[in-house]
């Protein structure tokens, strides 16, 4: 019999769209203000930390209106913002800086709901507010960083190994070229070969050749192509991994790092406003180095003495009281640096009240900080700030300066300063202080960095966009309006004139948004405001389909077809024609997901879904509801 669905398809309806129902259900309920509390790296949340959350927002008279530990955080829900942002600074106050306390907006998803998974899609940046950042690595700051580390690896291998002869291998200098590369000076041309040899064997990265330089014959040192690739891998995965750090020491809730290209960072911070603290934080790339002051030659002058060999002047931060010397004269051996920091906490000292930074070393530095200050008490040991500082190039009328390509020229400066060299009293070990800090929000970020840890490459941000908590909720409600307003337009042009068959339409197009909503919420896709273009597109793509059905069954009853043979007709032949045209367009989709950036993948997201679950609306759901109005019954006339 015509047009009648085996029990089975009728299954297959229902068991893809109560599910859908199911999962799309949570974008109903909207969102809670909300305090998410995360440990750092050294620390966990824990059930004690959940009780001392609440017993201060007890003590605050704040009322809670649920709480929930989970592996990585805690999220404490409240019932209105001014509850949240008093919780926030209590909450900052109970806690130190192991903790992170981040203002959240938390689903109010029904606890029924959320035990079966259930929860509702993200937003992205554009729909909630925030900040959004496109940062370029430096890659030539860290090939010009490896290139230095070769200088003292060459030294220390020509001086370790000898020659065929037994005879110690002896260079003139070793210095890496403005121009790149590095360049080895020998005494003469047997060592120049027995060096060659030897770096060929030992340092397997970098490529050695014979080259002339002002009349005289020098090896060149240049790192291998794969040895670049990997250094710039490794460059950009630690500077992600880095500024994720960062960003959870700031307390940004639901923070979004993803690569772009081979030296490109895209960051979003939703709900971020004060672009000035961020840009500060995660741009820059200051670290700390340990060495002995040279005590033995500390009455040379760096204006009329050159350093001693193994040693070097350094500037001295300048302070108030001006207790030191500009200059400085450190030993070049470094004891250890801030890659050995586990752990830092500014605060002040309880003796004079100025700003110091606690530091807690890894096992293998805690050692050689034992040892070192164990053999020179008495001695004096600095602390050497350093920071790589990016700045935009201006012209004389501080207008930006742009390269042939149109990017922003910037200016790389460096910041080399001790910042302070006190006597050592005493043997130290893991843990010691950091002392003479300008300010406590200098403290506060140098902590915050070393906790974090350094960045392996200066990094620019190239991009910046800030869109605002109103404007943000202002794309909500005007993406809703748009999908609501097309939707309402669709449904009463298909009532109007495909009648009954239109109202199966709507149908099916409802069942579509509610399937999307689905997908999105299930996969915890993020939704942009591109990708709402994207749904408005598919409102208007969705009914193409029918129209092609219900436009043949049309011609098959003009041809004389009785109502039932029409219906069958026109889905039968209309199917390939409907496939093709959905296919073609959903080949585009995945091309611009593959080669797009951000806002375009999130159209090309919306868009692919929506294909797919219009298609099995439009044929599958339609068909299913026109059997069961129509099928097996003697049909004289169709509403169509």
């Amino acid at each position: 019999m015509l047009n009648k669905y085996p029990w089975w398809k009728y299954l297959i309806i229902v068991l893809v769209i109560v599910p859908g129902l199911f999962f799309a259900l949570p974008n109903l309920f909207g969102d809670d203000p909300g305090i998410q509390i995360r440990g750092t790296r050294t620390t966990q949340v824990d059930t004690n930390v959940l009780e001392r959350a609440e017993s201060a927002l007890s003590k605050g008279e704040i009322t809670l209106k649920g709480a929930v530990l989970s592996d990585s955080d805690i999220k404490l829900r409240f019932n209105n913002t001014n509850d949240q942002l008093a919780a926030r600074d209590l909450l900052q106050a109970e806690f130190d800086k192991s903790y992170t306390v981040a203002i959240a907006l938390l689903p109010a998803t029904p606890s029924w709901l959320r035990v079966t998974g259930a929860q509702p899609m993200s937003l992205g940046l554009d729909l909630r507010g925030g900040v959004h950042f496109l940062m370029e690595v430096d890659m030539n700051s860290a090939i010009e960083k490896r290139e230095e580390n070769y200088v003292g690896d060459i030294k220390t291998t020509l001086r370790d190994n000898k020659t065929s002869a037994g005879d110690a291998v002896r260079y003139r200098g070793v210095n890496r070229s403005p121009d790149g590369g590095i360049v080895i000076r020998m005494r003469n041309s047997e060592d120049l070969e027995s060096a060659r040899f030897i770096l060929e064997r030992e340092l397997t990265e970098l490529s050695i050749s014979e080259t002339e330089l002002n009349g005289e014959q020098v090896l060149s040192a240049t790192m291998r192509e794969t040895a670049v690739k990997e250094l710039m891998e490794f460059a950009l995965e630690q500077n992600m991994t880095t500024l994720r750090n960062r960003i959870d020491e700031l307390g940004v809730a639901e923070p979004v790092v993803q690569r772009q290209g081979d030296r490109r960072i895209v960051v979003q911070l939703p709900g971020v406003q004060d672009t000035g603290r961020a840009k500060q934080i995660l741009g820059r790339t200051a670290t700390l180095e340990i060495k002995l002051v040279d005590e033995e030659n500390s009455g040379l002058n760096s204006s009329t003495d050159s350093a001693p060999p193994g040693s070097q002047f350094y500037r001295m931060r300048n302070r108030g009281d001006a207790i030191y010397d500009s200059q400085i004269l450190l030993k070049k051996r470094l004891i250890y640096s801030g890659d050995n920091i586990v752990n830092a906490a500014a605060s002040l000292d309880t003796q004079n009240g100025t700003p110091i930074v606690s530091i807690t070393l890894d096992d293998i530095a805690a050692k050689k900080n034992q040892r070192v200050t164990g053999e020179n008490v008495g001695r004096r040991m600095a602390v050497i700030y350093q920071e790589t500082v990016s700045e935009p190039k201006l012209d004389e009328d501080n207008q930006p300066v742009l390269d042939d390509d149109g990017n922003q020229l910037r200016d790389i400066s460096y910041i080399e300063e001790v910042i302070t060299a006190p006597v050592i009293r005493d043997q130290l070990g893991k843990r010691f202080q950091i002392e003479g800090l300008d300010s406590v929000d200098e403290a506060r970020d140098l902590a915050l960095m070393l906790r974090a840890g350094a960045l392996a490459a200066p990094v620019q941000i190239i991009e910046e966009r800030t869109v605002g908590p109103a404007l943000g909720q202002d794309n909500v409600d005007e993406g809703k309006r748009a999908v609501i307003v097309g939707f309402i337009l669709v449904l009463i042009f298909m009532i109007v004139y495909y009648r009954t068959f239109g109202w199966v339409a709507n149908l099916a197009l409802a069942l579509n948004l509610v399937l999307i909503v689905a997908v999105l919420s299930l996969f915890q896709a993020t939704l942009t405001l591109p990708g709402v273009a994207g749904i408005v597109l598919t409102v208007g793509m969705a009914v193409d389909a029918n129209v092609l059905i219900f436009e043949r069954i049309r011609e098959e009853i003009r041809n004389g077809n009785s109502p039932q043979a029409s219906i069958h007709v026109g889905y039968d032949r209309a199917f390939s024609t409907i496939v093709d045209a959905n296919i073609t367009t959903l080949i585009a989709a995945i091309i611009l997901y593959g080669f797009g950036t951000g806002p375009i993948k999130g159209f090309a997201v919306t868009l692919s879904i929506g294909i797919v679950t219009s298609m099995f609306t439009a044929i599958i759901v339609t068909r299913g509801v026109v059997n069961w109005i129509y099928g097996g019954k003697r049909v004289e006339k169709l509403a169509i």
